[in-house]
């Protein structure tokens, strides 16, 4: 039987991937290029979208000169996942008109603090509150401070729905973008109209894409220049993405109940799903259908995790080059006993993203004595993170919702060391895939569902997506855990209130 193959493009903050993959998910080629950024004022982060489109060009074009021209031709479908929400208006013909206010940017919290403070109902299914990251405070920005451009602009759009309209020339939004960052609820019938009329916005129709698809729904068929380009298939079809850290769900397989996928890069993010919505506080959502219809997403996050790792290494001048420096870390961690003789650091040093939501955290080195050394400090990192993922675990199961594994992807998962930490002061298993570029491959999945290869997610990715190695915890390890967690928790109740002077 002929192979099918699948492209899946993740097109991340620092820059662009790009994988092509058979029906049984092995990854044939893959190719990445970084792109910039810009820092015009404090709080602002700029990207230049067509430095995105060249990037992209260039690395299809690496990706396609190691395909047989059979293998290019019998590519059936791309799928697309991107940051969100990173924001620019564009004209008619989807000429960017300015820089991309990127996800981090954080020159909208005016207008995220106005739509907070309405307390309408439609935040009941974002977690009570909007954030400065997502579509509508941007827009409402723009129109207030750039009203000439936003008054003449075709469209304000994300980053996803650019490329996908450079892809095969429809524009179309994302019900996962949507659903999570611009206020639609499908089960309130999608945008409510009088919400947007109370915080200002009452021409949204006029200047977003309001046409929204699912994941996985067809958009178009590839542009002919592009597939004359390449030499690839004319009637390639492009479907429906959505955010990066979302569709790495599909990549990882944890698309039932009960099981929590784990993105594990410069921040985490967490993410599972329930068949009924739960009432959960300290989380992200519960979003209605925006992974799988019929679902509930529940988002949970810590924003400084790896980064954490490079501003230790950064400031306190670990010897070593690239890989060697993080080699003499990771031996590091093994000097020290669990709860590194008494020192407790807090993981907040940009805030918290849950359980607390607390934008004003900070970061605590706390118990320091003249005994300790750079590698106890390191440890107690380490396993600050660890305690921030039990922490936001602990707040899903003490409000009924269980978790039975974590599934892992991202560069900390090459850290056996700490993954080991994670899976004892959690009690979880951890499952890391044979193929890590989760991002890429559950585009692919994607791509290969909906009768184009197979019928559904589920059997897509239960044949594409091959666990490889399965981290049990150490439970005499788990029981000492115990009491450096609680300090853990106990100094953030004990400082907060000086934190937020």
């Amino acid at each position: 039987m002929m192979k099918s193959y699948f492209m899946g493009i993740d097109t991340g903050t620092q820059g662009v991937r790009i994988g092509i993959c058979d029906n049984n998910g092995n990854i044939i080629t893959s190719h990445q290029k970084q792109w910039g950024i810009t820092y015009p004022e404090f709080g602002w982060a700029e990207q230049n979208p067509l430095d995105w489109w060249e990037a992209i060009s260039d690395t299809l074009e690496k990706c396609f000169k190691e395909l047989t021209e059979d293998q290019k031709i019998h590519i059936i479908s791309c799928c697309v996942c991107s940051t969100s929400s990173t924001v620019f208006a564009i004209d008619k013909e989807g000429t960017p008109l300015m820089n991309a206010m990127m996800w981090m940017d954080a020159r909208s919290k005016d207008e995220m603090k106005m739509i907070n403070e309405t307390k309408h109902p439609v935040l009941n299914f974002c977690g009570q509150e909007t954030s400065f990251e997502w579509m509508i405070p941007k827009a409402i920005w723009i129109k207030k401070n750039r009203r000439e451009l936003y008054d003449s602009c075709f469209k304000l759009v994300e980053q996803l729905d650019w490329i996908n309209f450079k892809l095969c020339g429809n524009l179309s939004s994302s019900i996962c973008n949507t659903t999570c960052k611009w206020n639609y609820v499908s089960s309130m019938g999608g945008y409510q109209r009088d919400f947007f009329e109370e915080i200002g916005f009452e021409d949204f129709e006029e200047k977003l894409v309001t046409h929204v698809d699912k994941i996985g729904e067809v958009l178009g068929k590839i542009r002919p220049n592009i597939a004359e380009k390449y030499g690839i298939n004319k009637e390639m079809l492009i479907v429906q993405g959505g955010i990066d850290a979302h569709m790495a769900m599909f990549g990882l397989d944890v698309l039932q109940p009960n099981k929590i996928g784990i993105i594990m890069g410069t921040s985490f993010v967490h993410l599972c799903l329930s068949k009924e919505k739960p009432d959960i506080a300290g989380v992200w959502g519960p979003y209605d259908s925006a992974v799988v219809d019929g679902m509930w997403l529940l988002e949970g996050g810590q924003i400084s995790a790896s980064g954490l790792v490079n501003w230790f290494r950064k400031n306190f001048h670990i010897e070593g080059e690239g890989n060697n420096s993080y080699a003499k870390l990771i031996k590091s961690v093994e000097k020290v006993p669990i709860g590194a003789d008494g020192i407790t650091v807090l993981d907040f040093f940009q805030g918290n993203r849950t359980p607390y939501k607390d934008a004003l955290a900070k970061g605590v080195i706390f118990g320091l004595n003249l005994k300790h050394t750079w590698e106890h400090i390191y440890r107690a990192i380490i396993e600050s993170i660890a305690f921030g993922t039990n922490n936001i675990i602990r707040n899903y199961e003490e409000q009924g919702y269980h978790i039975d594994t974590i599934t892992a992807c991202g560069g900390v998962t090459k850290d056996k060391v700490w993954m080991q930490i994670i899976s004892d002061v959690t009690g979880k298993k951890i499952i890391i895939n044979r193929d890590t570029q989760a991002g890429v491959l559950g585009c692919c999945v994607v791509a290969a569902s909906g009768t184009r290869y197979y019928n559904d997610f589920d059997t897509a990715a239960s044949n594409m997506v091959k666990p490889e190695l399965v981290i049990v915890p150490n439970y005499e390890n788990y029981q000492k855990y115990k009491r450096p967690f609680e300090k853990y928790l106990k100094l953030y109740e004990n400082l907060k209130d000086m934190m937020h002077e």
